[in-house]
């Protein structure tokens, strides 16, 4: 499949406008295979047919916008992706801030780009884990995504065999899951600490209110140097004083901004600059 390069300018500049994702020209192969889809429902002869579609203002704001951004990132997920964060976030930083927090005061939990919601329920689990510890507490993990499909299986909390034989221990699965059919589905109890909503982080974030702990990982990788800074500011202005930010292994705040350094001996692990030694 052939695409212009003014349909590839179409196409990049429409993803990169609605989602923040840079896309490269070394990237055909991904609009040619996640857009084909599309192509074939819609009778759309070629990628470059797609773009003229796209062109016009009604258009560009339309179904048919949104399903080629949805198609083009959607990222697939897992629980307990890489373990170690959530290790970190057990074993370290929630007793930290606990801690600090008065008693009775809400612990806010952040997954940003939560596609189909294992990240949000495995932390969700650990804080069923850790009930004791909270003191009753209120715990409330808001993830968000810019893909109405993934946030509606989300909310569904039902798992096909493979996605719960991806990084998800034996006991917790026999502990938090039913079988349903051939898939399975998480308690309502882990349902219910996890809200999802539509939200796309190049949009204002201020309404999402303030986190205690913010999981942002493997986003940043999609995105070029000026709207990961722009993207990395405003999950600055949403953390709290002393709150945490997780990134995936493969990124880094260093020369983007001044606004987060890394915790000493974590990877991935970030807190506000003039609140990194005392996270240490």
């Amino acid at each position: 499949m052939t695409l212009s390069p003014a349909g590839f300018d179409t196409l990049a500049g429409l993803l990169k406008s609605r989602s923040g994702l840079a896309l490269g020209p070394d990237k055909l192969y991904l609009l040619e295979t996640r857009l084909a889809p599309i192509l074939r429902r819609d009778g759309i002869r070629s990628l470059d047919a797609l773009a003229d579609r796209l062109r016009t203002v009604s258009a560009a704001d339309g179904p048919l916008a949104r399903e080629v951004v949805e198609a083009m990132t959607t990222n697939e997920s897992f629980f307990f992706r890489d373990e170690k964060p959530f290790q970190h976030f057990r074993n370290t930083a929630l007793p930290r801030l606990l801690a600090a927090r008065q008693p009775g005061a809400p612990l806010r939990v952040w997954s940003a780009a939560a596609s189909s919601g294992q990240e949000a329920y495995s932390l969700a689990m650990i804080l069923a884990e850790c009930r004791a510890a909270l003191g009753g507490r209120r715990a409330e993990i808001v993830g968000t995504d810019i893909a109405r499909d993934q946030l509606a299986r989300a909310r569904e909390g039902l798992y096909t065999q493979f996605e719960v034989q991806r990084g998800l221990p034996v006991q917790m699965l026999m502990r938090y899951f039913q079988k349903d059919g051939t898939n399975w589905r998480i308690a309502d109890a882990i349902r219910g600490m996890a809200q999802f909503r539509e939200w796309n982080l190049l949009a204002d974030l201020r309404p999402l209110g303030q986190f205690d702990i913010v999981f942002c990982r493997n986003v940043l990788i999609y995105f070029d140097q000026p709207t990961k800074a722009r993207v990395l500011e405003a999950i600055a202005g949403r953390l709290a004083p002393d709150g945490l930010l997780y990134l995936g292994g493969a990124e880094t705040v260093l020369g983007i901004t001044g606004r987060f350094a890394a915790v000493a001996n974590e990877r991935g692990v970030y807190a506000l600059a003039d609140q990194a030694s005392k996270a240490a």
